[in-house]
């Protein structure tokens, strides 16, 4: 059986090369659509060209990044055993393929959003097709890069360091491999973090100032041609929504799977089996679910233009899950030994089980599987509740909008408050589930069962700003009302797909941070984490505060980048004759290098304190105050990340249920009246919550407990030679020279 899984490894990109095959299909498919009148292929030119000239000017600085960072993570691979400055080249890999992943989502984007506009001339269904596909290019993109990244990589690095030594999984060898294959993860997951923020200054620095002039002072619809924002809010739906959340969640997807990993080289049998099973499960699965996402995709569709648009994206995202969930059943079953397993003990340190008394099943693998599922269903579930247009959290918005705008804004605060506790009873009881399962392992591959669907949810997810951007640019192009009807039917439905991808990412990153923190203490070589300890008390506080000051550089970076352009739009509206007459053409390219310049400019603090915390804190006070500090940003962070991303949704779809129409004590409120008015500041303040700081929290806490896995080995290093640890291990070496000679004795 283990002879079979050796070779069961070279398969495992083959399950990303078919997500690749089917991404350019459905690519060339969207592209062959009509893309409309010379109008429309004009503006939809603009917003492509800007996307593009936001990406230069990213990758121009993450270059630099990239290129200091492999330097010195080269270097450090040559100062432990456990490493290899192999480890620079998986980092760069890692990074180009996440940087990769968004651009390939970005370019369909821009093509998607003017046939989506051309498309919902025609009817609701067709518009749905399109922009759905081209949502689904984005999913595969990024599913199938992934596992043919991390796949290829660890098929080399198993070769190298693996099959060279005997093929014992839990030696040395494998511990290498997994240690310089997690810089594949390090490479993705920093690009995610340099991306989403960047992205989500760039789109809510021109979302604000658009909407606080053109619609609240100006009095003109959200993307009319005249305001000259516009075009730099619609590149910021595809540099934040699609490149962003495609970076994002291509790290979160190599994030789960690496820790999964990590913990599955120490599982061992109870007849001896250490196989390479427990390590390919997690890969297995991510293809299994991209096989899957790929057929649920197909069952996305509606006939009459009264479907509903929700229920055909939710037929397919439950058939993705259930089909990968009875897959999965039989892989678990043919992979794993008939006989119990648990974790082996601590090499190191001589420490007991590193999974308590947990002996577990395959049966018990599955449940953990199973859970994972559940709790990713459910977290979508209730953030749909907590932020779609009808529900009773965003009714309770509307109505406090009609008593002005300081009620609004305490509507929306206290929803996004109480929208965190349904989501973290559920990862409670996920967490205790899961590991009544499997141990640790049980949760991380919790954490993998709820990434395996990561296409179909990323194409759910890619599938709104597309239709976002199709409505601009019907707007801006002053097409007929039926056809902005259909574009803001999906529009809609699109910002809650948003919100609910938001739920998903962050119950995902907080899974996957609880694994790599068990991975990090093993490869740490920490016994135990003692809270007693004022040291590491002290590192949990620190690390609770965190995700605070993160949020308050990336809302302040919005803030500022907003001024910029409100400042410019009423210079343009001022100077320039003829705006609001359709006479004057506005000069959208400056409004596009304001956001451009501002965000490049304020993503570098937020990362730099991600990347540099975990790595003063370790080096300087250990592995152990180390963990306390990771303990505090997770918990901090995926609060900070609900609370955020959903009082962010549900200010933006209260916001929009007034372009319906909405009934407030038996009497109706449209757009421009005073209640409305009060949502747009409601919408404004929610913008930079829901899609700048709070999406980033997930990525904050996985990245700062993946560089404190990468430099774990140098910490156990420094442990291990500490006078303090050289001094315990010398007073246990007496007393158990004491105990042998009473024995003998």
């Amino acid at each position: 059986m283990d002879l079979l899984n050796t070779y069961l490894i070279y398969l495992i990109p083959v399950f990303g090369l078919i997500g690749i095959v089917f991404m350019g299909i459905k690519a060339a498919w969207v592209t062959k659509q009509d893309a409309g009148d010379g109008e429309m292929t004009k503006l939809s030119g603009y917003i492509a060209d800007g996307a593009m000239a936001f990406l230069r000017a990213e990758w121009k600085i993450l270059g630099y990044f990239v290129v200091v960072a492999g330097l010195l993570l080269a270097y450090s691979g040559t100062t432990v055993k456990t490493s290899s400055p192999v480890i620079a080249i998986s980092f760069i890999v890692g990074a180009f393929l996440s940087a990769f992943a968004g651009y390939l989502g970005m370019r369909i984007a821009t093509k998607a959003n003017v046939r989506t506009t051309q498309a919902a001339r025609t009817s609701l269904a067709q518009a749905l097709k399109v922009s759905f596909t081209g949502g689904t290019v984005m999913g595969l993109g990024v599913a199938g890069l992934a596992i043919i990244g991390l796949g290829s990589l660890f098929i080399v690095f198993y070769t190298l360091y693996v099959r060279s030594q005997g093929l014992n999984v839990n030696g040395e060898g494998m511990a290498k491999a997994l240690d310089v294959l997690a810089g594949f993860s390090l490479g993705a997951e920093s690009i995610a973090l340099f991306a989403r923020v960047g992205g989500g200054i760039y789109t809510k620095a021109a979302d604000v100032g658009a909407d606080l002039v053109g619609k609240v002072e100006a009095g003109i619809p959200e993307d009319d041609v005249r305001n000259p924002a516009t075009i730099a809010d619609n590149v910021g739906d595809n540099v934040g929504d699609v490149a962003g959340m495609g970076a994002d969640l291509f790290g979160s997807y190599v994030a789960t799977m690496l820790a999964t990993m990590v913990l599955g080289r120490e599982i061992v049998s109870n007849d001896n089996f250490g196989g390479i099973a427990p390590v390919l499960l997690p890969m297995v699965i991510a293809g299994l679910g991209l096989v899957f996402s790929i057929v649920g995709a197909a069952f996305v569709r509606i006939k009459k233009e009264t479907d509903s648009v929700q229920n055909a994206l939710n037929i397919g995202n439950w058939m993705s899950i259930i089909l990968t969930a009875i897959a999965t059943y039989f892989v678990v079953q043919w992979l794993l030994p008939a006989d119990s397993f648990h974790m082996i003990r601590d090499e190191v340190t001589g420490g007991g089980l590193k999974d308590g008394s947990i002996v577990f099943t395959k049966n018990g693998v599955f449940g953990a599987i199973a859970v994972g599922l559940v709790v990713g269903t459910l977290m979508s579930m209730i953030t749909e509740y907590y932020t779609a247009m009808g529900k009773r959290p965003v009714l309770s918005i509307i109505r406090q909008s009609s008593t002005g705008h300081a009620t609004n804004i305490i509507g929306g605060l206290s929803v996004g408050m109480e929208s965190t506790v349904a989501p973290i009873l559920v990862l409670a009881s996920g967490i205790y589930g899961s590991y009544h399962f499997a141990g640790l392992y049980g949760v991380s591959i919790a954490a993998a069962g709820m990434m395996a669907t990561t296409a179909m949810q990323l194409s759910i997810d890619a599938f709104g700003p597309i239709a976002d951007n199709a409505g601009g640019i019907a707007e801006m192009s002053r097409l007929p009302e039926e056809v902005r009807h259909r574009t803001d039917n999906l529009d809609a439905v699109g910002n809650t797909t948003a919100a609910t991808g938001k739920g998903f990412a962050i119950a995902s990153a907080a899974l996957t941070s609880l694994a790599l923190f068990a991975a990090f203490v093993g490869v740490a070589g920490i016994e135990h984490i003692d809270i007693y300890k004022a040291d590491v008390l002290a590192g949990l506080f620190v690390g609770g505060m965190i995700p605070f000051i993160f949020s308050s550089l990336c809302i302040s970076a919005v803030g500022r980048a907003a001024m910029a352009m409100v400042e410019e739009v009423r210079r343009q509206f001022r100077e320039i004759p003829g705006i609001m007459e359709y006479t004057g053409k506005p000069e959208y390219e400056k409004c596009v290098a304001i956001s451009t310049k501002a965000s490049i400019r304020e993503m570098v603090a937020p990362g730099l304190i991600a990347l540099i915390t975990p790595i003063i804190i370790g080096f300087a006070f250990g592995p152990e105050v180390l963990g306390g500090l990771l303990a505090g940003v997770t918990v901090s962070g995926v609060l900070m990340g609900i609370f955020q991303s959903n009082a962010g949704g549900a200010w933006d779809n209260a916001k929009k249920s007034f372009e319906k129409g909405v009934m407030i004590n038996g009497e109706m409120f449209y757009k421009k009246s005073e209640p409305h008015k009060a949502s747009v500041t409601g919408d404004t303040v929610g913008d930079p919550f829901k899609d700048t700081s709070g999406p980033s929290m997930n990525i904050l806490i996985k990245l700062m407990s993946i560089v404190s896995l990468v430099i774990a080995p140098h910490l156990h290093k420094e442990a291990v030679n500490s006078p303090r640890i050289q001094k315990e291990l010398q007073q246990r070496s007496m007393i158990t020279h004491v105990i042998k000679v009473d024995k003998r004795a």
